[in-house]
């Protein structure tokens, strides 16, 4: 699973991770897994992810806190 960092998060259900070359990702809320809710998740904090295919490109799914 690749490795990225919380880049930020919206009041609406949704933020961005930062993957290691830079590029940033979309994920829902509902993407998140594990123990950590969405509201708990903090910029800057480190997760593991899946890159998946949303409506509009690739997406971030099965998000979990490292």
């Amino acid at each position: 699973m690749p490795q990225g960092k919380i880049k930020k998060i919206m009041d609406k259900g949704f933020g961005f991770i930062e993957q290691p070359d830079g590029q940033d990702l979309f994920f829902h809320m509902s993407a998140v897994t594990g123990a950590v809710r969405f509201n708990e998740l903090r910029e800057g904090q480190e997760v593991t992810y899946e890159v998946g295919r949303g409506q509009k490109g690739p997406c971030a799914e099965d998000v979990q806190t490292v």
